[in-house]
């Protein structure tokens, strides 16, 4: 059959030939339709993700949409190595796999799948989200944090602050219900950038906050808990939820920004959250989709583009066209 294939860690995959898998007893052997491309995918056929397998060669893709040999039109994750998602048979654990909604088509479910379950997982499993509350999403502009945005404002968020390093697309997190957009700039070409962060998070946060979502962490995760302790004076814990790292691995923490302020410091995603829940919540977006009118970018590439397409760091979510 057809895939995409790594060879080593850090490779990037090559359209080919793999053998194809056959069902064992408590999983399903799946014909596939499409798979997402994913930060989640990437870090995995890297080895760097903490959940990648370190199987070699093997195929990409951590998870897609595809039709069981009964017939079901499933969405699956974590497909049994060495077997992917980027193929046009894989094999998954019966567990793993949830139906499809009728009116959800397979490029959306594909590409919603992942980021829409990091953001509805942060705000409902771990933040325990509440009709009415404030939330601030610090990296608003990727695919996940623009869901988050969307689905804050479906659970009934009353004030949503947005954050990110790109004014124009924050404008557009804005048309999807941001109430407040908050743009920053913390490299070297903006030396006093992180004291403007801090100043206008501060004068947001004095009004109240409940929730941090947070993708970014870094400096930028660093400036937003600072301004909690020094604007926030309610006793309400802020709960801090932590779910990506697209400005870095580490932070520098203030003991006093904790012992000053009721900040909860948590993280959301695999193993932190039961897997069984990850996948209620990914249930949960599919059915949120239509009542939500959820929006996600996508486009869509055949599979044996996969090499020149690996590498795409477009606004859109990338889709491969199985079969």
């Amino acid at each position: 059959m057809k895939a995409a294939i790594v060879e080593a860690a850090g490779r990037t995959p090559v359209y080919g030939d793999y053998i194809e898998p056959t069902r064992e007893s408590g999983s399903e052997l799946i014909s596939v339709r499409t798979a997402a491309l994913s930060h989640f995918t990437k870090g995995r056929a890297s080895g760097a993700h903490y959940s990648a397998d370190g199987i070699f060669p093997a195929i990409v893709g951590a998870d897609g949409v595809g039709v069981t040999q009964d017939g079901r039109r499933v969405y699956f994750v974590l497909p049994k190595a060495p077997y992917g998602a980027m193929a046009e048979k894989t094999t998954v654990r019966s567990e793993q796999c949830i139906d499809v909604p009728p009116a959800v088509d397979d490029i959306t479910a594909a590409a919603i799948a992942n980021p829409g379950m990091s953001a509805w997982a942060a705000l409902a499993e771990r933040a325990h989200f509440k009709h009415g509350e404030t939330v601030l999403i610090n990296g608003a502009t990727g695919a996940a944090g623009r869901l988050a945005v969307q689905i804050a404002k479906y659970m009934g968020a009353a004030k949503i602050i947005a954050t990110g390093r790109d004014e124009q697309a924050l404008e557009e997190v804005r048309a999807l219900g941001a109430d407040v957009v908050i743009p920053f700039k913390l490299d070297a070409l903006h030396p006093h950038g992180a004291k403007e962060y801090e100043d206008a998070l501060k004068a947001q946060l004095s009004m109240g906050l409940d929730v941090v979502v947070d993708y970014l962490w870094g400096k930028s995760a660093e400036t937003v808990i600072v301004a909690i302790a020094k604007a926030v004076e309610d006793a309400t814990p802020v709960r801090f939820v932590h779910v990506g790292g697209a400005s870095g691995d580490d932070i520098r923490l203030p003991g006093a920004a904790l012992r000053s302020s009721p900040i909860v410091l948590m993280g959301s995603g695999n193993k932190s959250i039961p897997f069984s829940r990850l996948l209620a919540a990914i249930k949960s977006v599919f059915e949120a989709i239509g009542p939500a009118s959820l929006q996600i970018a996508t486009k869509s590439v055949p599979l044996s583009l996969v090499e020149e397409t690996w590498n795409d760091d477009g606004k859109a979510r990338v889709v491969f066209i199985v079969s």
